[in-house]
């Protein structure tokens, strides 16, 4: 007996049991593909598909024009550049992420960074594995937080909590945000900062929480990079866009900013060699971390329930209910309904 529908979820190497699961239980035939699947196969893949869940795999025009029947796009995550926005608009499919699963959990990820940064945990970890132990020299002199300024690129629901857990650690915190009225900032305990170079110039640790649109890409650039302390840090939990990477691997070889944190690249996956960033592996004041800080098991709990209440509604043709305050996905017409 044939199954209702035909569901495909794309970056099948991020494990979601409980959402294969449940699309197999709402009558669901489930095509798994992996990261990096081509253009062609995808298109193939969803010629007779009802839904498409994806994370980090490009939804193109071409994709979304060779679907017919497809009903719906449901991103099981938070960032939409991946996907044509304009090409599903004109096909009347409804797209939705999921944005509100991991905020708490990506700045715990974006804090324990910072943390690890200025304590140089990292290297001293390193150096325990080695040799056993590691006397303090000036190699593994660290950095207290309090009293040190943290710049938030971005000051929305996680820029906020990053913000509420530096003040626990006496953090002055400066903000750049300019969908964010001053109040609105030092209601959350920021100052507002006489703009994006008055934040870099100031800040001891500045820690991007941007969308990623025309508007972010390459935002922190070589200038912008060249206006912050050499004693500085950076950290991105966003998208890697967001910084011109190759200007940042070059600020952090010539010592330009004290080091960097990051958890986003613009190509994903990393590796040790063969990619423009390869040369941050051996930097012993890089952390690399494979885009994982939205991975807890209370996140993804959260973002299972989230992800099959969207597809329950694309499924049963319902409107979709989009609770992300984007405009790409609130210019939306047809097939959605708005949260608060």
């Amino acid at each position: 007996m044939p199954v209702p529908f035909k569901a495909v979820r794309t970056d099948r190497e991020l494990e979601c049991p409980q959402i294969d699961a449940g699309l197999r239980a709402a009558g669901c035939e489930l095509v798994l593909l992996p990261e990096g699947v081509s253009e062609d196969a995808l298109c193939a893949a969803v010629r007779d598909a009802d839904i498409l869940l994806m994370c980090y795999t490009p939804v193109t025009a071409r994709v979304i024009q060779s679907t017919p029947k497809l009903k719906g796009i449901v991103k099981y995550g938070v960032g939409i550049d991946a996907i044509d926005i304009a090409a599903a608009i004109a096909r009347g499919i409804p797209v939705v992420n999921v944005p509100e699963y991991a905020e708490e959990t990506v700045a715990e990820g974006a804090f324990a960074l910072m943390i690890a940064l200025l304590k140089k945990l990292m290297p001293i970890g390193r150096e325990m594995a080695t040799t056993g132990w590691a006397w303090p020299t000036a190699s593994w002199l660290g950095l207290d937080l309090a009293g040190r300024t943290l710049g938030l690129v971005g000051t929305g629901k996680i820029g906020r909590s990053m913000a509420r857990m530096a003040a626990g650690f006496r953090m002055r915190v400066i903000g750049h945000d300019p969908h964010v009225a001053a109040e609105a900032m030092r209601a959350g305990g920021i100052e507002k900062a006489d703009g994006l170079d008055a934040l870099l110039m100031q800040s001891d640790v500045v820690s991007i929480h941007a969308v990623l649109n025309a508007d972010t890409r390459h935002l922190i650039g070589a200038r912008e990079l060249g206006l912050m302390k050499r004693s500085a840090y950076l950290i991105n939990v966003s998208r890697g866009a967001i910084v011109d990477e190759a200007a940042l691997v070059a600020a952090l070889e010539q010592r330009g900013v004290a080091g960097a944190a990051l958890d986003v690249y613009s190509q994903e996956p990393l590796a040790p060699a063969g990619h423009p960033m390869s040369a941050l592996y051996a930097m012993d004041n890089v952390i690399l971390f494979p885009h994982l800080t939205f991975y807890t098991e209370e996140a993804m709990a959260r973002l299972t329930g989230d992800t099959l209440a969207r597809c329950r509604e694309v499924l049963e043709g319902r409107p979709v209910l989009v609770k992300s305050r984007d405009p790409r996905l609130r210019a939306q017409r047809n097939g959605v309904v708005f949260g608060d």
